[in-house]
């Protein structure tokens, strides 16, 4: 058994440990700061040799309409190990939103099954939703408030007192590197902030599973490596990270494997290095190719179709 630190929170008197706390993580330890004040360091404990965060096993998907049935995903194997960040990639209409969507609760399944974090999606919906979080492309934020009465709220909504709230709030801000802009308004925070803070606002229950969705499409470069870096250490306290994104050098540099679909299907697998070792091999390359040649390959796309707006290669 091992765990996965989630963060630090400060609590008021032990006899409010619980209230500061609660439900939201095991408690690992605790320490006196000044007599009045303290820290606990709370953590989600992950089996040894668990079985997989997200897991799909002939996942169809079909849409009927006048002119008949239309096949969006065919029979789609998926495998994702806990504390993976696992990119799925895909050029536009493979079928990658559908198979995120139905692992996410928010689409029906046609066939096949589907877990997440240990639940069967099409089961119990209920219990995958609370060990998730999800973050669309575009943020549903509200442009009133400000960041740390969004994580509040959000927080409440999960359950959580005023004080859990309220120190949980301050830790996400900390971790996404908002503390400074915390208690302005969210409609003067600049695109690449506003998709930190929807990174913090998908992690306020703590989720096993973190879904993102082109988490930096349509960011400046340096708003991209600023959110490349946020997710890293999302990942390092031991959530598993889902990512679907357009940027093959944002899939290079993140990501422990990939999978390409098309046409509904898996069309390779693997890591970002043995995908590359494998078409080299293939076809007799004097030199390493790049992730955006194994795509082209996978997929039977040219370059010029590629750059007519699918999958991206921009190096930041």
């Amino acid at each position: 058994m091992s765990s996965a630190v989630l963060g630090r929170l400060k609590w008021r008197g032990r006899e409010n440990l619980e209230d500061a706390v609660g439900g939201w993580n095991r408690i690992l330890a605790t320490s006196d700061g000044d007599g009045e004040y303290g820290v606990v360091v709370a953590a989600r404990e992950i089996p040894d040799g668990s079985a997989p965060a997200v897991e799909a096993n002939g996942l169809v998907k079909q849409y009927r309409g006048r002119g008949g049935t239309v096949d969006a995903v065919r029979g789609v194997d998926l495998s994702v190990a806990v504390g993976e960040i696992f990119g799925f990639l895909g050029p536009n209409g493979a079928g990658k939103s559908t198979t995120v969507r139905m692992l996410t609760t928010l689409m029906s399944i046609t066939a096949g099954s589907a877990r997440v974090a240990g639940f069967d999606v099409a089961a119990d919906p209920d219990a995958v939703r609370r060990r998730i979080g999800v973050a669309l492309q575009d943020a549903g934020l509200d442009q009133r408030q400000t960041g740390r009465e969004l994580l509040i709220l959000q927080a409440r909504m999960f359950g959580g007192s005023a004080a859990q709230a309220a120190g949980r709030a301050g830790e996400l801000l900390e971790l996404v590197g908002l503390v400074e802009a915390a208690d302005r308004r969210i409609k003067g925070y600049s695109g690449g902030m506003k998709r930190r803070l929807d990174l913090a606002s998908a992690l306020v229950h703590a989720p096993e599973v973190l879904f993102l969705d082109e988490p930096t499409t349509g960011l400046d470069p340096e708003s991209r490596l600023v959110v490349w870096e946020e997710v890293r250490r999302i990942n390092e306290r031991g959530t598993t990270v889902f990512l679907t994104t357009q940027y093959l050098e944002e899939a290079d540099q993140l990501c422990d494997r990939i999978a390409i679909i098309d046409g509904g299907l898996i069309v390779r697998e693997g890591t970002p290095r043995r995908l590359k070792d494998e078409l080299r091999e293939r076809r007799g390359l004097s030199a390493d190719p790049s992730l955006d040649e194994v795509f082209l390959d996978a997929t039977g796309r040219t370059r010029r179709e590629r750059l007519a707006g699918e999958v991206q290669e921009v190096s930041a």
